[in-house]
C-alpha cells in the first residue's frame, strides 16, 4: 500500500481499478478493507482510492485527539499523492464526518458526495460524555470489551443471524486498532462540529444511503440530510445495519456505481 506522511502520522491507502478517480472512506473502528467487496462493482470503470483513516488499519494516529481537521488534511495529502484533483467522495459514519469538514475547507475538490450511514449533528452532551468515557476505558481495560460491545450496534440483526462470517470479519478489522488509536479517534469525534448548517451549502450531486437496521444513524438522520441537501435522494439498504457496505456489498456497490455513472454522464 502507498503511504504519505501527514503532519505527525503516516497515512496508508490502497488503489484498485483504473479510470476516473473516486475516494471511499470507511467507518470507525474499521479500515479500508470494509469497502473492498462493494468496490468490486466500481473497479472496472473507476480508480478507487481507499485510505485507512488516521488511527485505523495501518495508518498512524499521531498525538492528541484525531479531530476532523486532521483527517481532512490527511485526505488532502492522500489525494495529492495519488495525483487526484476534483473527485467523487463516499464516506461511511466517521467517513461522512470527515467529508463534511472536507466540504467546508476544500469544497472545490468535491465532485459529488455519497453520505452513507452517517449523520450531520454534533454529539449531544450525553453522547460526547459516553465517547470520552469509552476512550478512558479502553486505555484502562484494552479494546476487546469495547469491540465486543460495539458489534451489535455496528452490524445489523439479519447479518448477525445469517452471516456470522461477516461478523467475525468485522471483528478482525476492529482488532487492528490499538487502545491509543481508539481513544484518540473517539476524542476527535467528540469534538466534531455540528454540520447541519453545512448541509444547506452542499451544491454537488448527493446520494444518501442508510441501512434499514442501522440503530446508530438510520432513517431519521438520513431524512434530516435529505431535507437540507438540495436535490439529494435516499436509498435504504435492506437487511443492513451501520456497516451496510460490508453487510450488503452488492447492493451498495450497485447504487454507488449507478450514482457515479449518472454524475459523469450529466
Amino acid at each position: 500500500m502507498p503511504k504519505v506522511t501527514s503532519d505527525d502520522a503516516d497515512i496508508f491507502y490502497e488503489v484498485l481499478g483504473s479510470g476516473p478517480p473516486a475516494v471511499l472512506l470507511h467507518p470507525f473502528p474499521a479500515n479500508h478493507e470494509l469497502w473492498k467487496p462493494a468496490a468490486q462493482a466500481l473497479i472496472s470503470h473507476y480508480r478507487v482510492i481507499l485510505p485507512d483513516l488516521r488511527g485505523h488499519g495501518d495508518s498512524g494516529v499521531g498525538e492528541g485527539p484525531a479531530v476532523m481537521e486532521k483527517h481532512t488534511e490527511d485526505l488532502v495529502r492522500v489525494l495529492d499523492h495519488a495525483e487526484v484533483g476534483r473527485v467523487p467522495c463516499v464516506g461511511v459514519s466517521i467517513g461522512g464526518y470527515v467529508l463534511f469538514e472536507f466540504w467546508r475547507r476544500f469544497g472545490s475538490r468535491v465532485q459529488s458526495l455519497v453520505l452513507c450511514n452517517t449523520k450531520a449533528p454534533a454529539d449531544a452532551p450525553e453522547a460526547r460524555a459516553a465517547r470520552l468515557q469509552a476512550a478512558a476505558k479502553v486505555m484502562e481495560c484494552g479494546t476487546e470489551p469495547f469491540f465486543e460491545s460495539m458489534l451489535p450496534k455496528l452490524i445489523g440483526k439479519t447479518t448477525h443471524r445469517m452471516r456470522p462470517d461477516l461478523v467475525e470479519g468485522a471483528l478482525r478489522m476492529l482488532r487492528k486498532m490499538s487502545p491509543q488509536a481508539v481513544a484518540s479517534v473517539q476524542r476527535g469525534m467528540a469534538e466534531r462540529p455540528d454540520s447541519v448548517e453545512t448541509l444547506k451549502t452542499i451544491s454537488v450531486p448527493t446520494l444518501i444511503l442508510t441501512g434499514d437496521e442501522d440503530i446508530l444513524t438510520g432513517m431519521a438522520e438520513a431524512e434530516l440530510m435529505r431535507r437540507n441537501v438540495r436535490g439529494s435522494r435516499i436509498n435504504v439498504i435492506p437487511k443492513a445495519g451501520h456497516y451496510s457496505p460490508w453487510e450488503q456489498p452488492e447492493e451498495v456497490g450497485k447504487l454507488v456505481r449507478g450514482f457515479l455513472d449518472h454524475v459523469r454522464e450529466s
